[in-house]
């Protein structure tokens, strides 16, 4: 069983910066695809960035040019580096795994940004922003 575990999140004034952590444990595949998710009360977990086998990045128009994601393929850690950031990107924060040979369902492989191409999730880092 693959496990994902955040860690970073916290409060911060807007315009501030923080550094999510994920790592992953127990490398069971090869390769991997990872994502981060956010969720606000009251709305859908959406995806924020995502990063696949061979390096390729994929952002949320919301966060392109503020957020990096970013692997370190030696120790299994995922991050996601948020700076300039606004009240709204106050939410939950999910570190989302699928190893590459599994991102496929009903014939399609599935978009990074969707919810069920993951099948690894973790307990979720909070990150609040204050105006």
């Amino acid at each position: 069983q693959v496990q994902v575990e955040e860690s970073g999140g916290g409060s911060v004034q807007a315009g501030g910066s923080l550094r999510l952590s994920c790592v992953r444990s127990r490398a069971t595949y090869d390769h991997y695809c990872m994502a981060w998710f956010r969720q606000a009360p009251g709305k859908e977990r959406e995806a924020v960035a995502g990063i696949d086998s061979a390096g390729s990045t994929r952002y949320a128009e919301s966060v392109k040019g503020r957020f990096t994601i970013s692997l370190d393929n030696a120790k299994s850690t995922l991050y996601l580096r948020m700076n300039s950031l606004k009240p709204e990107d106050t939410g939950m924060y999910y570190c989302a795994a699928v190893p590459s040979r599994y991102q496929y369902g009903g014939g399609r492989r599935y978009s990074w940004n969707e919810v069920a191409k993951y099948k690894y999730w973790g307990q979720g880092t909070q990150v609040t922003v204050s105006s």
